[in-house]
């Protein structure tokens, strides 16, 4: 394909920068039991364009302050299904949702090899040391009760009375005491 001699113009008086000006947009990104997530940092982005591979990742668009190309293309640490794969763009971000070939295995990083990437960092506000937390599937609600089932059973708590009486609220509770507050009373009090 031939270039037009504008281009060839902008290439010769920037130095042949015009293709070679592409950066890596600055991402961070975190690991989950079935997902891999990558956040790329690119403000107003525009042409965003992503090829899920299985065990790559391609990403590019224009975006930031100076409206610059930026590219990334990450050879990753395993396997992920590229049709489950998916991607979301807002005004501040890229978002990127990686579903992982093989659930519940950790990646240690994001990609396969052990490189450091100027580019990429950890998004420690999402991390989370899943392998050691066996509670993650349960709700909050969940954690919850069951942290309340471990403190003690109905049977290690005394029974203070009125909450099972039917009597109403305006009765004189005072002359109902139940045998167990008073054995309570008699042994505490």
């Amino acid at each position: 394909m031939a270039q037009s001699a504008q281009q060839k113009s902008l290439e010769t008086d920037l130095g042949g920068c015009v293709t070679a000006c592409q950066q890596p947009a600055t991402g961070k990104w975190y690991d989950r039991r079935g997902a891999v997530f990558i956040e790329f940092c690119i403000e107003d982005s525009k042409d965003v364009q992503i090829k899920f591979d299985k065990t790559k990742l391609d990403f590019s668009c224009f975006g930031g302050t100076d409206n610059m190309k930026h590219h990334n293309q990450v050879e990753l640490f395993e396997s992920i299904d590229p049709n489950e794969s998916k991607h979301k763009r807002t005004d501040r971000s890229v978002f990127c949702f990686l579903r992982k070939a093989e659930s519940g295995k950790a990646w240690p990083r994001l990609t396969k090899e052990k490189a450091k990437l100027n580019w990429l960092s950890v998004d420690f506000n999402n991390w989370k040391d899943w392998e050691d937390d066996s509670d993650e599937e349960l709700s909050s609600f969940d954690r919850f009760s069951e942290m309340m089932n471990n403190m003690g059973g109905e049977d290690d708590l005394p029974d203070v009375g009125g909450a099972d009486d039917e009597e109403s609220a305006d009765s004189d509770d005072e002359s109902k005491i139940s045998s167990k507050n008073v054995t309570f009373l008699t042994r505490f009090g």
